[in-house]
């Protein structure tokens, strides 16, 4: 009896430094309490400090060179721009939120996987979120209690409520992205034909949501992960994606006609675009105003706000009308440009945007180098797409939305995610710890 009971001890043990990375994920999923941080944001400090003791009780070095210097760059543009903040306050407050997303929370999460195994569990956790966000969010479509759209309520805003209406998107797709890489792997069978169920049923949430930007950056992402995975697995996903659509449209009834006129929308934001797009055009042009007057460094931290009636026309609206899911109506004022390209370049500056977007396309460089490796040798396929479709998918989102709310939290772990593939030792990080029987199993069952 003592040796059956030895693997299941051993299996927990390998992923107890996962597990604080999973509640993580999970926590992200509850209720909002305010605009303070969420119980999400307070446990992923928490963990960085779990991080540090582990990394000193094991006197080991945190991160390799190159891994310190594709996190770290983004440093430096945020202590040129908190440096010209408007007050102290708004710096120390901006340049936490930048370092906890783009650098710490990666940072830890590279350092405290393990292996493949490890990525996988945080992998699942995401999708596991994405499913019941995406069941809380079908639910306020059905009964009316969703976020106000069109003078309905039936708008899909999860656990993130009407002021945070991109949360439950952001949540759904990166699940969306994380199950279509794991079916278009090499994990067992079981495993694969369970991430491609999850993947269609997340696609019913992921319409009511009503977000184009998540619908493009999804798609995309899906649509590069197919490409890698190769031409005949992508065939076969096409055929289920397309069958999946016509139930959902003709079977449930999902093709509203507010539905379509949403996806109509995305062709007509250049003819005849809704006041939603005008707003995001005449904050876009505020933004690069900012960036003309302050070309390098920008107008600082948290400056934004401050400086966007100075640039912003007549066409902007006084805010976005928030109603539904447990708020009562008022108007949420228009305070980033929701592109967060735009937003580092107008508070940043060039050097902001250089070394924040090099630190990205650096991850998307080094994680494509090694799929590839993985395509023609070697497990770790399942691993290589996620890691390629998050990115891309942040990486295409940027361009329509910015950092900001509860769902924040889940960019750094996505990036985390990218940076452990990306940057992790190719043969060591890919072997259990132990290298007992659990490294020996997976690597067998992925071959």
């Amino acid at each position: 009896m003592s040796h059956a009971l030895v693997p299941p001890r051993r299996a927990a043990a390998a992923l107890a430094p996962v597990l604080p990375l999973v509640a993580v994920v999970a926590l992200a999923g509850l209720p909002s309490t305010g605009d303070g941080a969420g119980p999400a944001d307070v446990v992923s400090a928490l963990v960085a400090g779990y991080c540090v003791i582990r990394l000193l009780r094991e006197r080991r070095r945190p991160l390799s060179p190159r891994a310190a210097v594709v996190l770290g760059l983004p440093v430096a543009g945020l202590a040129l721009a908190a440096m010209g903040a408007a007050s102290p306050q708004a710096a120390f407050d901006g340049l936490g939120r930048y370092l906890q997303v783009f650098v710490l929370v990666p940072a830890v999460v590279l350092v405290l996987l393990r292996g493949r195994a490890d990525f996988r569990a945080l992998a699942w956790s995401f999708v596991g979120l994405a499913l019941w966000q995406g069941a809380v969010g079908v639910h306020q479509y059905v009964t009316g209690t969703g976020a106000s759209y069109q003078g309905e309520t039936v708008r899909a805003v999860g656990t993130f409520g009407a002021q945070d209406v991109m949360g439950m998107a952001t949540a759904v797709s990166l699940g969306v992205v994380c199950a279509a890489g794991i079916a278009l792997g090499r994990a067992p069978v079981w495993q694969r034909t369970a991430a491609a169920g999850c993947a269609l049923v997340l696609v019913l949430p992921l319409a009511l949501s009503f977000s184009r930007g998540a619908w493009i950056a999804t798609a995309l992402a899906c649509t590069v992960q197919l490409a890698l995975a190769g031409l005949r697995r992508a065939v076969k996903v096409a055929a289920a994606v397309v069958a999946a659509g016509v139930v959902l449209t003709g079977g449930f009834g999902v093709g509203t006609a507010m539905l379509q006129e949403r996806i109509d929308s995305i062709t007509e934001v250049a003819d005849t675009p809704d006041q939603s797009v005008v707003d995001r055009y005449t904050l876009w042009a505020a933004a690069t105003g900012m960036w003309r007057e302050h070309p390098l460094t920008g107008v600082g931290l948290k400056g934004f706000p401050e400086y966007r009636d100075g640039h912003a026309t007549l066409a902007l609206s006084s805010g976005s009308d928030i109603e539904g899911a447990g708020e009562e109506y008022h108007k949420q004022a228009l305070l980033s440009p929701h592109s967060m390209y735009l937003l580092v370049l107008s508070e940043q500056g060039l050097i902001g945007l250089l070394t924040l977007a090099g630190s990205w396309l650096a991850l998307l460089v080094c994680a494509l180098r090694r799929l590839l490796r993985a395509r023609r040798r070697g497990p770790g396929l399942d691993c290589a797409l996620v890691a390629v479709g998050l990115l891309l998918w942040l990486l295409t989102d940027f361009v329509y939305g910015d950092i900001g709310g509860p769902s924040t939290v889940l960019t750094g772990m996505a990036l985390g995610l990218t940076a452990w593939w990306a940057l992790s030792r190719d043969d060591r990080a890919d072997a259990a710890p132990q290298g007992g029987a659990p490294a020996r199993i997976e690597e067998a069952a992925t071959r």
